[in-house]
This record gives structure tokens, sequence and C-alpha cells, in this order.
């Protein structure tokens, strides 16, 4: 029994790859040309893709909380079960993108058994780093109907070790469409008792990151699919057909991530034009009132419609428990930050000043044009 085959791309497909690696392009240079903030939106970047694959598995976090999860610091709001999935996540992620320019790396399957222990480890009952001990159902949550069976425990491990092949050979597709397939093949699969599709969507990041052609920060849809639950759902519904069927037509997912990869893009292109005016203008007011240079990341964040905290902060600037305070006394002073709450739940809020930055540095949004039909999705 074989993998979910690469269907062959048509010439559309491969105009819409072409645009894809130029929007990258472009936000490529725009990272090189400005290092002041590219560290602020990487940082977001990986929050975001943190917060919306696990969206996905119903482990639901505040902005704010996945930010500190990227951070190391405590959550805000997050219960303890779901704080425990964003963590393991995270660790896998970041493995995961730091093995994106790793030149020794090469795909085996203690590789994929430890990067879902990292993901499940702090849960036994779901088998970490173990294939599933049997039959695996997909189930519909609001009315209990089947809607996907995986194939028989006991063809998981020859269909990892063809994937693990697939993903080691050099291959004439783009690096986009392999990303996507071996994706959709572990999904297929189902080769874990369960996390199979963070899995799944890490995997597909780090083909992606070792391609080279962008910032891994920036490589992954996984902001698109936690923002876009349903579509992601019902495409994979729609290639399963129910069963594990590997002669399915796998077009219609590629070119749902084509264009997740299309649009997300997009977004991250307008965001680094954002943050770059952002930062000028947060620039000038803190040479307006005399504040330090460093507390230009607190008021970013708070210009983005975070709530800021004294651990994150002190955690991105690099500074004690008692200079961040201060700080953040000399910003509610200038008038710039509104505090909110107290003790633990202490954290600050941008003041109208800054609310006003983040309206006139908002850029025109058209990430929702469709890259196969080139019309606006409403």
């Amino acid at each position: 029994m074989h993998a979910v085959p690469h269907p062959k791309l048509h010439k559309i497909e491969h105009d819409v790859v072409h645009e894809i690696v130029s929007i990258r392009d472009s936000l490529k240079y725009a990272l090189t040309a400005s290092k002041r903030w590219g560290g602020m939106l990487r940082r977001n970047a990986f929050a975001l893709a943190i917060r919306g694959s696990n969206s996905i598995e119903g482990y639901n976090v505040s902005p704010e909380d996945a930010i500190a999860a990227v951070d190391g610091e405590e959550p805000l709001d997050a219960e303890s079960e779901t704080w425990a999935a964003v963590l393991g996540y995270r660790g896998a992620m970041t493995y995961v993108l730091q093995l994106g320019s790793d030149p020794h790396f090469s795909y085996n399957e203690g590789f994929l058994r430890s990067l879902h222990f990292m993901m499940l480890g702090y849960d036994l009952t779901k088998h970490p780093g173990r294939w599933r001990p049997g039959l695996i159902f997909i189930r519909h949550d609001q009315s209990g109907e089947r809607v996907y069976e995986g194939p028989d425990n006991d063809l998981v491990p020859g269909l990892i070790t063809e994937l693990i092949a697939n993903l080691n050979e050099d291959s004439a597709d783009p690096f986009i469409v392999r990303a996507a397939m071996s994706h959709l093949n572990l999904v297929m699969i189902h080769p874990f008792s369960d996390g199979n599709g963070r899995m799944a969507r890490c995997l597909q990041t780090l083909v992606l990151a070792r391609e080279g052609i962008i910032d891994p920060w920036f490589c992954s849809i996984e902001e698109y699919l936690g923002k876009n639950t349903q579509a992601y759902y019902d495409v994979l519904a729609n290639v399963g057909q129910g069963s594990w069927t590997p002669k399915n037509d796998a077009r219609p997912w590629l070119q749902f991530c084509l264009t997740a990869h299309y649009r997300q893009a997009k977004t991250m292109l307008r965001r680094s034009k954002e943050m770059k005016q952002i930062w000028d203008e947060i620039e000038r007011l803190v040479l307006k009132h005399g504040l330090p240079e460093r507390v230009q990341f607190a008021l970013s964040d708070a210009t983005l419609g975070y709530r800021v905290r004294n651990a994150t902060y002190r955690s991105v600037a690099e500074i004690s428990d008692n200079l961040a305070s201060r700080d953040f006394k000399s910003m509610v002073k200038a008038g710039l930050l509104l505090p909110a709450g107290a003790n633990r739940g202490r954290a600050y809020m941008a003041a109208p000043v800054l609310r006003d930055i983040r309206e006139k540095t908002r850029e025109p949004r058209d990430a929702n044009v469709d890259p196969f039909h080139r019309t606006a999705v409403h």
C-alpha cells in the first residue's frame, strides 16, 4: 500500500507557486533591511503559529499567553492542560525551526516519534512517541458521526517508512508541494493515538523551513489554518473520502495549501510594512519623552493591541524586574500606557496616542484574494 501521490502540477498551480515565492522574496528583503523590529515580528509570527495550530485541537489561549509561551514566561489566562499542550507544541516547533538550517539532518522514524513525545509527553495515556496500538476513527465533534478511518495499525510502520523515504529523496516538485503532501500523508496515515494534526502541521513547517527560501519563522501556514479550521477540515474530508484511500485526487488539498501560503505571505508582508511604520512612530515618541530606547518593545506590543506584562517585557528587553517596573511607571506617566489589573494580573494597555498610531499605520488588506480566480472572497 502506497502513500498519496503528488498531483502533477497544472500551469496555474506553477504560476501560484511562483507568486508565493515572489511575495516571500519581498518579505525577506524587508526583514533584511531592518534588524530593529524584525525580532519582534518573528516572535509574534511564532506565537500566532502556535496559537493557530493548538486552537484547531481545542486548546485556545489568548494572544498574550501565546507570546508568554514563546518568551518562556507563565500564562495570564490559560488552564493547566491547555498550557501543557501549548508548551509541548512550542518545544517541538522550536526544535523544528532549529533543524531548518541543520546540514546534517535527515528524516527518520526516531525523529517523528521523538517530536511526538515532545508535543504530548505531558499525557502518557496518549502514547506519546509510539505508533497507535489499534484502529483509529475520526468523528464529527457535534454529531458524533464517523468521518474518517485510518489504515490498519499494522500498516503504519511501512507507510511511515515510505513517507520518510519520500522526504529524504531529491524531488523536482516545488518545496511547497512537498510540504503540503507530507502534511496530507501523515494526517491520513494517522500513526498516533492523538496529536496527528499537530504533527502533520509541524512536519509541513519543517519541510518548508529546510528549503531556506525565507526566514523559517515565516514559513508556517498554521495561523491561517487556525483561522480557517472548518475549511481545513472540509478539504481533508473531501480528499480522505472516509477512509485510507491513497488513490484519491489530492489536488483540492494542494490548491487549498497554495491558497493558504499565498494569503499568509500577503499577510506577513503587510505586517512587516505596518511594523516598520509603527516602530518609526514609537521611536519618535520615545525621543520626545526622553525614555530609554528599550521601551519600544513594550510600546510596539501595546500598539498592536496586546496586554503588556512586566514578565514578557523584561524577557524581550533583557532587564531586571525592578528596572521593568520603573520603565512602566515612566510610560504611564508619559501618557503612553494605561495600567489594568493588580498583582499577578497586572498588565498595561495602549493609551489613545498609541491607538491612533495603530489606526494610521494600517495597510490595505488583500489577503483574501483567491490566487486561482483573482477575486476577493468575502
